[in-house]
């Protein structure tokens, strides 16, 4: 059975565009034009994921968020002309899987959902280990290898590290990853952050212009590229 996607969004050529793309890549897609209706679909559907904008006539969609993940485990996908940094935070701290701006390349978006989807099919089976290339993570363990070869990572760069592979190729916030490594018993600053991810890019990394392995997603947080996407070289 084809996944079936809600698309959340009150501008009929949109939902238009939407639709026509989710299906061509073999999605069965559902419409909802309003935050009432969205809800009541999804009830209705169980969806696998919902495409939610966030300027919505009876509700802001940040909002309606926490709603959708009461009613299921649908993926969230925030696609919104909204792309503020604080927006992006918001979304992705409400629980959203990803953030999407407008205008939007739909092959970006097609990708992005399908690592999404990918990322709620293998957290229901739980996974153990998470590779990205020559690089493996066996998060039970905490060992990480490149090739043959075993790379030593201090407690704070494995914790902030594990987040990311729990969550690959998704966004995960700066908040998130320093309560994550750092929890609640300590003060740390966004700073501490920055000099981990740094020294996990150095020790990951093979030689060459290859693109980072971590992505930044300036002022939001950092993702561990999925893989078969391709890199960029930009680093914070």
């Amino acid at each position: 059975m084809p996944a079936k996607i809600l698309v959340v969004d009150d501008e009929p050529a949109i939902r238009r565009l939407l639709r026509n793309t989710l299906v061509r890549a073999g999605y069965s897609v559902i419409e909802a034009p309003n935050a009432q209706e969205a809800l009541r679909q999804t009830a209705i559907e169980h969806p696998n994921a919902v495409l939610l904008d966030l300027g919505l006539p009876d509700r802001d969609g940040l909002g309606l968020i926490p709603s959708l993940r009461k009613q299921g485990d649908a993926v969230v996908l925030v696609v919104s002309a909204r792309d503020a940094v604080e927006e992006k935070v918001s979304a992705l701290d409400l629980g959203a899987d990803d953030f999407v701006s407008k205008p939007f390349d739909t092959e970006e978006l097609l990708a992005r959902l399908r690592v999404a989807l990918r990322h709620q099919t293998a957290s229901e089976a739980t996974p153990k280990v998470v590779r990205r290339g020559d690089i493996v993570i066996d998060l039970d363990r905490r060992i990480v290898r490149r090739g043959a070869d075993d790379i030593h990572l201090t407690r704070k760069e494995h914790d902030v590290l594990a987040v990311l592979a729990q969550h690959a190729g998704r966004v995960v916030t700066h908040q998130r990853m320093l309560s994550a490594a750092w929890g609640g018993d300590e003060d740390p600053r966004i700073e501490y952050l920055r000099i981990v991810v740094r020294n996990l890019r150095q020790k990951l990394e093979s030689p060459g212009p290859v693109g980072s392995v971590i992505a930044n997603e300036l002022g939001v947080g950092y993702r561990l590229r999925a893989d078969a996407e391709p890199a960029d070289s930009a680093k914070p």
